[in-house]
Parts: structure tokens; sequence; C-alpha cells
């Protein structure tokens, strides 16, 4: 049974709230998008992306009816994502930022957002999304029966 901590019984904090959640990522460090990217899979979170730049950010966003959640990098190869956060609180979609930046650089609009930052683990920022209290997946959409 899992403890009160939230953690499992193994001492490893539980990330199963990422089963079946659809989870856009945006960062443009290769290997930082790739490690969250096994991870949130292995959790078996649907990932969207990752994608490092703005513009494909915003285009996943308009083309991804269903998204639970996100996280985003704030600079994008020297463009700042804010952007992005934006429309994703325009849909709805909790996120968090992942970033080199600390809080305190980030917009007053920001300021009540989660905010990690690098250098960050995949379970670090599992976690917080997960303290989120993330809602409900979202319906997707199913394929018409043949």
């Amino acid at each position: 049974m899992p403890q009160e901590t939230g953690q499992e019984e193994s001492g490893e904090p539980e990330t199963g709230h990422l089963k079946g959640r659809v989870v856009l990522l945006v960062e443009d460090d290769y290997f930082l998008a790739s490690d969250l990217q096994r991870h949130f899979a292995a959790s078996g979170a649907e990932i969207v992306g990752p994608v490092p730049s703005v513009t494909e950010a915003l285009t996943l966003i308009a083309a991804t009816p269903a998204l639970d959640a996100a996280v985003l990098d704030i600079n994008l190869r020297g463009e700042m994502a804010f952007p992005v956060a934006d429309a994703l609180i325009a849909r709805g979609v909790p996120f968090l930022f992942a970033t080199g930046y600390s809080a305190g650089t980030l917009p007053p609009r920001y300021g009540g957002l989660r905010h990690c930052e690098k250098p960050i683990e995949p379970q670090q920022i599992a976690e917080l999304l997960c303290a989120s209290g993330l809602a409900d997946p979202a319906p997707h959409p199913t394929s018409p029966a043949a």
C-alpha cells in the first residue's frame, strides 16, 4: 500500500498518474528530451514531441486535441517560449517550466506556475507533474471501427 508521502513501498515516488496521459515535451536539449521521453513512456504516458522550437510546439498544440500535461523549457534555441506557455494556459493544459532560468526571471503572469531549475532528473519532473493535481486523462479520439 502506498505511503502517505506519495511514495511506493519501494521508496520511489509514485508516478503512475502519468499512465494514459498525453504529455507534450518542449525541450531543445536532445539528451534531456530523450531522457524525459523514455522515462515518461516507461511510466505509461503517451508522448507528443519532443519538439525544440516555439513554432513546432504551437503546431503540435493546435494539432493535438487531447493534451493532459506539458513540460516546457523557457529558452528554445534563443527564443523565449512564452507564446507556448500562453497557448497551454488558454487550453487549460497544466504544465511546468523545466529550465535553467530562476523563477525570479519569469514574467509575473507565470508566477504561480510550477518551475524546476536545471539540472533536473526525469523522475523529478514526473513527480512535479503528478503533484500538479492532474485531472483524469482527457478522452482521446478512437478510430472508427472498420
